[in-house]
């Protein structure tokens, strides 16, 4: 498995922007297929954005074009650009590696949008 660490969550106001980071403590990081998910309370886990090991994206509709993945994989880390935040994407924010039958997540940063 591989041991996950996020940071950069937080309370931000409407329209505000927020960085998330996740290092991961793995040889061999660049590849995996890094992604964030985020929870919501009453709601199951939703996909965010993923990022390949090639480096090709992926998003999920209702944050294209406001949120950046992008990943540094000299530095073991991956991170997720939040910009023009609305109050529903206030949830806990998870960061995912996966590489075969590896499927690991981090514990989680709350991130609240609020004004």
């Amino acid at each position: 498995q591989v041991q996950l660490v996020e940071s950069g969550g937080g309370l931000v106001q409407p329209v505000g922007s927020l960085r998330l980071s996740c290092a991961a403590c793995v040889i061999s990081f660049s590849t995996y297929t890094m992604g964030w998910y985020r929870q919501a309370p009453g709601k199951q886990r939703e996909l965010v954005a993923t990022i390949a090991s090639g480096g090709i994206t992926n998003y999920a509709k209702s944050v294209k074009g406001r949120f950046t993945i992008s990943r540094d994989n000299t530095k073991n880390t991956v991170y997720l650009q939040m910009n023009s935040l609305k109050p529903e994407d206030t949830a806990v924010y998870y960061c995912n590696a996966r590489r075969g039958v590896v499927n690991s997540w981090g514990q989680g940063t709350q991130v609240t949008v609020s004004s």
